[in-house]
């Protein structure tokens, strides 16, 4: 099966996958996940690193939005994000003293907390199998065929938990991040090593 052959092969090229957003809590990598959306994770930890050595969850609450707007600014969508993030702040300390809660209603219920933020912290956090799709899962996921190319992201995780078993799932997500990333990339993707090209659709039509 196709399914079983990705495995494998993503398995020897990504023997270790693990998140790149850099965190020592779980209300860090909420934050930064957070600020990953349209932003690379290379970026996401510069920034943090000065946010998290400037703030803990309480003083960030507390903190005046042009405070952390001056820092996250380079995320992109800096006003936004600044809002989520005090607010986030806000409601960890007065429901859960600043607990991360492994409770995906909750979670999802923060502001700037969507699904795939919540899948991401789950997962990392307490090992809840889960996938994330965010835009390397989906390029991968389609020029690999798995899914069609007009499917959602809500589509795309459904189709990927139904080809893959459960057991999988988190780890498959790690991989397909990093394999987007660094080798499947958007422009200039490496394919002639790759050991997917018979199921790409982008090698097919583009380079073979």
């Amino acid at each position: 099966m196709k399914s079983n052959i990705i495995i494998k092969e993503l398995n020897l090229l990504f023997p270790n996958p693990k998140c790149e957003l850099e965190y020592t809590k779980p209300y860090e990598l909420l934050i930064a996940t957070v600020l990953s959306a349209q932003c690379t994770d290379k970026r996401v930890n510069e920034v943090t690193k000065v946010l998290f050595s400037k703030y803990n969850l309480n003083t960030l609450k507390d903190a005046s939005l042009k405070e952390i707007e001056a820092i996250i600014r380079p995320c992109g969508s800096y006003t936004k994000k600044a809002y989520y993030l005090k607010s986030i702040a806000t409601k960890l300390i007065n429901d859960y003293n600043g607990e991360v809660p492994n409770n995906r209603e909750y979670l999802e219920s923060l502001p700037g907390v969507g699904r795939k933020t919540c899948n991401v912290v789950l997962s990392n956090i307490y090992n809840v199998p889960a996938i994330a799709v965010d835009t390397h899962v989906a390029r991968v996921s389609v020029r690999l065929g798995l899914v069609n190319e007009n499917a959602n992201v809500s589509q795309i995780e459904d189709t990927l938990m139904h080809k893959f078993p459960k057991e999988h799932w988190s780890r498959l997500h790690h991989q397909l991040v990093l394999f987007g990333r660094y080798k499947c990339k958007a422009l200039k993707p490496e394919c002639l090593d790759c050991p997917f090209q018979k199921y790409c659709q982008y090698y097919q039509k583009t380079i073979k």
